[in-house]
This record gives C-alpha cells, sequence and structure tokens, in this order.
C-alpha cells in the first residue's frame, strides 16, 4: 500500500538522484566540436565566446554552431567585448606583452630588455594557429589561438587569449574569413 510516508520518501530520493544526475552532467565537459543549437540573435558566419562554460561558437547556420572546447583567460585577464578577426597567421610567431613580463618575470625572463621574438612551431605558445582580435582597426593583443597547454583547456589559465586544441583551431582557421565577427561575453 502506498502510504503518505512511502510516497514522500520515494519523492525525495527521486529529487536526489535527479539532482545528482543534473549536477554530474554539469560538471562533464566535453571539448569535442559538436554540432549544437545557438540563439537565433547570432547570425551565421559570428564567432561566439562564452568564458563560464569555456566554449567557442561558430555560428554556421541561423540557430546553429559548431561548438569548440577552449581555454580562457586568468579573472582579470580575460577579453569581453566584440571584436572582427583582423590577422590570420599560420605557426605565428610570439612575444610576451610587456604587462605579462612584469607580471610573471621569471616565467618571460628571456624576454627582458631584448627584442626577442620566438618563432612559430611546435614549442610556441600561439600553437598551429593564431586569429588576431582587433577593434575599430586597433590590435587588443588577444588572439584566438592552438596551444603547447592542452591540459588548460577547460580552465581560466591563460594571460586573456582563448586558447584551442591545435587541431581545433586548425579546423576554425579553415572556416573563419578575415573580418569576423567575434563576440566574447
Amino acid at each position: 500500500m502506498l502510504t503518505r510516508r512511502i510516497f514522500l520518501t520515494a519523492t525525495a530520493a527521486a529529487s536526489l538522484v535527479s539532482t545528482a544526475a543534473s549536477a554530474k552532467k554539469a560538471v562533464e565537459y566535453d571539448p569535442t566540436p559538436q554540432f549544437v543549437r545557438i540563439k537565433k540573435q547570432f547570425l551565421p558566419g559570428q564567432l561566439l565566446v562564452v568564458p563560464r562554460s569555456f566554449y567557442l561558437y561558430f555560428v554556421t547556420e541561423p540557430r546553429k554552431a559548431i561548438r569548440y572546447g577552449c581555454g580562457v583567460g586568468k579573472a582579470g585577464l580575460e577579453f569581453t567585448g566584440t571584436a572582427t578577426i583582423d590577422v590570420k597567421k599560420e605557426w605565428p610567431t610570439w612575444r610576451p606583452t610587456n604587462e605579462m613580463i612584469e607580471r610573471e618575470p621569471i616565467t618571460y625572463a628571456r624576454f627582458k630588455d631584448n627584442d626577442y621574438v620566438q618563432p612559430g612551431g611546435d614549442g610556441n605558445p600561439l600553437g598551429a594557429r593564431a586569429l588576431y582580435l582587433f577593434q575599430n582597426g586597433v590590435d587588443t593583443y588577444f588572439r584566438i589561438h592552438g596551444t603547447t597547454q592542452p591540459q588548460t583547456i577547460g580552465r581560466a589559465a591563460s594571460n586573456g587569449c582563448i586558447r584551442m586544441l591545435n587541431t581545433h583551431v586548425i579546423d576554425l582557421y579553415q572556416r573563419v574569413p578575415i573580418g569576423t565577427v567575434v563576440t566574447v561575453v
């Protein structure tokens, strides 16, 4: 016989299982590119980055996008707003900004008081490809790029740039032209 006590106990247990399943689902992170639905306000060809969830979306058609996992800037260093991709480079060179050198002088000691630029290649922090973000024709010094630290995907670990796995940034690089609008919320 179904009593009120059994009903309430069963309901409470079911909600805990449901809550636990939801919590587990919310914690799971999958950086693998996937086709997903997206809000209709974003137009085909645009990029949307949602740092809180560590995903970058390339809108392919109305309400549809390819979702890529990404790493984002540490607290206080992240980029927000709208920019355009004005430069694209394969195996880009790299030099930390003066602010990065000041913030982490030991890490970037080899760049202090010189003009050294690290050549592109396997050990370069920008990885295989870089998409340079500009606002009103001015370089923001923020990039969407590959990484030599794949363990940082799904984390806030960079000095502000948006990191992707090299295979994923190569795919994105081929899809987006110069002038692509990027919105980081």
